[in-house]
């Protein structure tokens, strides 16, 4: 995506408009036959095949129906034909009118069927593409945007696939269709049908050029409402603490007034095209009624055929004017698509290595005795930035604790982002006992990876739900013992439900302290060889410290852990305690060896003593 345009705002901070997409770009000729979304109606081509057959069929049964209501008016009035007489032609005009309801009916079920399927389809990838690009990705997004991308950018394709792709084959072939019927019987009404036809389409696009524009910025002011609502919801904390809260509300109401205004453009668009469509079809039917009362009088054309040909002229314009009506239904579906596409375009991480993914082990990520080794590692996050870890060398063996401390920004959480595959250097390597760590199954290293963040989230559900994240296959004894180790089963059973007392979104309920230490019964439940605690004490207050650091004692005992630590009294039991500075390791050793060499470890340790002293 392109860099964000800031704009001020009166009242509260600012809010961000983004620039067009290039793939949402102005005067795309080919924008409403995007060839990715045709490739998606691929898989269900079958259904699609079936909407646009049975919309045929329905063509044709206007068509006979047309000639039998012609002859029955034609016999009643001109040659004083009797009930009895015409009775078989009456049946036949209402079987024909319940056959086209039961093909209305099927072909909307099929076509529901189409959007339904690809819906489906699309959603699933687009939240596995998602998950795959990681934390990462997603922290450089704004949540709601991507909210209003999967739930209403999904949505926005219904229209374009049960409505708009199969009305445009249907523009095409009903018209040519109802010719081939009207052509033998009255060239001229042939003629006059086949001249006024292409007008509708002609002024459709016309005015479809004015509206992508507009259905355009109605999107995006969409999906900023929504990026933007979100922020306020998750902030509005913040917001009552700094007073900020009743100017935000009239940001919120300016961005609600800018996506108003843009839906109206919309509308009056779309109000201007329909009156336009409608305007066309009825003079040009018009015209054809014209022609043929003025050939009826002459005598030139007999009244059966005037009167069948002015009942289909109706129904050759109707596949045009519908076509138009979801013109604008289908141009919201492919802007939202834009979007999709360009995130499910967003490239993984294992997509750099494409050439060693047939080389992927089958072997278990951590074997019972493993070492990881970081070789001349260097990491850089954006192309031209500035290099955020450089030449790291690094080794953990099983059973070792190692503990990384170090100023902030110094890229102590940059080595545990690369140990558990959320990102990949860009250049060195990692091995796990000599296998490049792209090579090995990430959802096999995962599993043996427990994972502690510095802020630990949890989803809305039951305190149960979200230990068993570490073990979903966990019993319910497994999980108490898990809560127990984490010193967590105390304060859960005077929760008002126990493990099933629902925790809202983020764990509201919950103070920092018991919520970091759920995130440890998740460690504890999901009992993995290597452990990785990213800043798991910090921002605590003593007594919710004491309680987790008891809890880390009992979880780091037999494991082989990473440990990143600002609160030094976290790592003076380490094997090797290794000073990042800068994004490189500048000091390596014990606690005791550390100290002794009076360098930037000991600036810590006294920096740190006397915070506490």
């Amino acid at each position: 995506m392109k860099p964000y345009e800031e704009t001020p705002n009166f009242d509260g901070p600012k809010i961000k408009t983004e620039e067009p997409s290039p793939c949402l770009a102005e005067g795309d000729d080919n924008k409403m036959f995007d060839k990715r979304l045709i490739r998606e109606g691929r898989s269900v081509w079958r259904f699609l095949l079936l909407t646009i057959c049975l919309s045929i069929g329905i063509a044709l049964l206007a068509v006979a129906q047309a000639w039998f209501f012609s002859g029955v008016v034609s016999r009643v009035f001109l040659e004083g034909a009797n009930l009895k007489e015409t009775w078989n032609f009456l049946l036949m005009i209402l079987a024909i009118i319940i056959t086209r309801a039961i093909f209305q009916w099927g072909s909307e079920v099929s076509a529901f069927e189409v959007a339904s399927y690809i819906k489906l389809n699309l959603r699933e990838r687009l939240l596995k593409h998602i998950m795959s690009l990681g934390p990462l990705y997603t922290r450089g997004e704004r949540s709601g945007e991507l909210i209003s991308t999967v739930i209403d950018g999904i949505e926005a394709l219904e229209d374009y696939f049960s409505k708009y792709l199969p009305q445009l084959l249907l523009a095409a072939g009903i018209p040519l269709v109802i010719l081939c019927f009207v052509f033998p019987r009255d060239w001229k009404s042939g003629v006059i049908l086949l001249v006024t036809g292409p007008l509708i389409p002609i002024f459709m696009m016309l005015i479809g050029k004015l509206a992508e524009k507009k259905s355009l910025q109605q999107w995006k002011d969409l999906s900023w409402m929504s990026a933007h609502f979100l922020d306020i919801l998750q902030g509005l904390t913040t917001l009552k603490v700094f007073g900020q809260a009743k100017n935000q509300t009239r940001v919120i109401e300016r961005v609600s007034e800018s996506f108003r205004r843009s839906t109206l453009s919309v509308l009056r668009i779309a109000f201007l095209s329909a009156l336009m469509l409608e305007f066309l079809a009825t003079i040009s039917t018009a015209l054809v009624a014209v022609t043929i009362g003025l050939r009826l009088v002459n005598g030139t054309l007999s009244y059966s055929s005037g009167l069948f040909l002015l009942l289909l002229a109706p129904e050759f314009y109707t596949p045009l004017r519908t076509l138009g009506l979801n013109f604008h239904a289908g141009l919201s579906g492919v802007n939202a698509a834009a979007r999709i596409f360009e995130i499910l375009d967003a490239p993984l991480q294992d997509e750099d290595n494409d050439d060693q993914t047939e080389f992927k082990t089958d072997t278990p990520a951590l074997p019972g005795n493993f070492r990881v080794t970081f070789q001349d590692v260097s990491l850089t996050y954006q192309a031209g930035g500035a290099p955020v870890l450089k030449g790291i060398n690094l080794s953990i063996n099983s059973g070792e604790q190692i503990a990384i401390v170090g100023p902030s920004g110094g890229g102590k959480t940059s080595v545990a982002q690369l140990l558990l595959g959320f990102i990949n250097p860009t250049s060195g390597n990692i091995q796990i006992n000599g296998v490049y760590l792209d090579r090995i199954s990430k959802e096999k290293l995962l599993n043996e990876i427990a994972y502690v963040p510095q802020n630990t989230y949890l989803f809305a559900g039951s305190v149960a739900e979200n230990i068993r994240l570490g073990r979903p296959s966990a019993g319910f004894e497994d999980l108490v013992r898990a809560a127990q180790e984490a010193s967590a089963h105390e304060f859960i059973m005077k929760l008002p439900n126990g493990y099933e007392t629902y925790l809202g979104e983020g764990g509201a309920r919950l103070s920092g302290g018991q919520a970091q230490r759920i995130a440890l019964a998740r460690a504890f439940l999901k009992n993995a060889q290597l452990l990785i605690l990213d800043e798991a004490t910090s921002s605590l207050d003593l007594e919710s410290e004491k309680y987790v650091q008891e809890a880390l004692t009992r979880l780091l005992q037999g494991r082989t852990a990473l440990i990143i630590a600002h609160r030094l009294d976290t790592v003076f039991q380490a094997d090797r305690i290794l000073v990042m500075d800068q994004g490189q390791i500048v000091e390596a050793g014990t606690h005791m060896e550390l100290v002794r060499e009076q360098g930037l470890y000991h600036s810590f340790l006294k920096e740190y003593r006397g915070e506490i002293g």
